[in-house]
């Protein structure tokens, strides 16, 4: 066990890196050899140069130039909004769908039959009931992160052993202690899978919302520079979502580890 940890934290330190300098590598060498027209794929270069001005540079730089902060704090907002609101219902329900059969039975058709609905399907009834901004945004982000959330919690308390509810019981251990110091321990496994994904869909799901003519936003931005050809400023928006999503993740696990020692067991 032991060799087995220090293998891992001798291999850990470049292993990630190896695939993202690589395609950076195999991207340099394609605009230097100008394999792909500018306007498809810009040199990493001009990425990096869109970037600088984008997070910044002054008002006098460019019509993207230090938009970053104000868009990232919009983005930001709807993310965790949203986010909250599918982890603020998708847990509760997916524990009781998950130890009730009876709820089980009453949610499951239901959740199934919206969980195959296309996301983009429900853009345009959106906009009708909460019009363009921060509502419809919240809402397509909630309702994407609301699956995985509560499928998750469902399946990992359906592995919790009931011996371990039944010897709790004989122990004096009320219903709803029960469930906060056996059945959600035993289930942290799969919550932190589900609310990992889920907050990887919101990001997902932001951008869309964001397209529909918000004024700030990063998904904003993307669209922004589609309609005026700003490819470089199109993949600067990707590679800002991609790392804020990759931060947001590690501070989400960072997070339950610190609250609930069943989290830290779990890692």
């Amino acid at each position: 066990m032991n060799d087995a940890r220090k293998t891992h934290i001798r291999i850990n330190p470049m292993l990630p890196w190896i695939l993202p300098a690589g395609l950076i590598l195999a991207w340099t060498a394609a605009a230097e050899l100008r394999l792909v027209p500018s306007y498809v794929l810009p040199h990493p270069k001009e990425i990096v140069d869109a970037g600088y001005v984008y997070i910044f540079g002054g008002p006098d730089t460019g019509m993207y130039a230090g938009r970053f902060i104000a868009d990232a704090k919009a983005s930001l907002i709807r993310v965790c909004a949203g986010f909250a609101v599918a982890a603020a219902a998708g847990i509760p329900l997916g524990v009781m769908s998950g130890r009730l059969p009876v709820v089980e039975r009453l949610l499951s058709t239901s959740v199934n039959g919206i969980r195959a609905v296309p996301g983009i399907s429900w853009l345009p009834l959106a906009l009708i009931w909460f019009g363009i901004g921060m509502k419809t945004t919240v809402f397509l982000v909630a309702l994407a992160a609301f699956f995985p959330v509560y499928i998750n919690a469902a399946s990992g308390v359906r592995q919790v052993s009931p011996v371990l509810l039944r010897a709790g019981a004989m122990m004096g251990v009320r219903r709803l202690r029960g469930t906060f110091a056996i059945l959600l321990p035993g289930a942290m496994p799969s919550l932190i899978s589900g609310l990992r994904l889920g907050l990887g869909i919101s990001w997902a799901y932001l951008v869309l919302g964001e397209l529909t003519g918000v004024q700030n936003g990063l998904g904003a931005v993307i669209m922004d520079a589609r309609m005026v050809g700003r490819t470089d400023v199109i993949i600067v928006g990707i590679v800002i979502i991609a790392v804020i999503g990759r931060i947001s993740d590690q501070m989400l696990t960072g997070c339950l580890r610190l609250c609930f020692k069943s989290a830290r067991r779990s890692a």
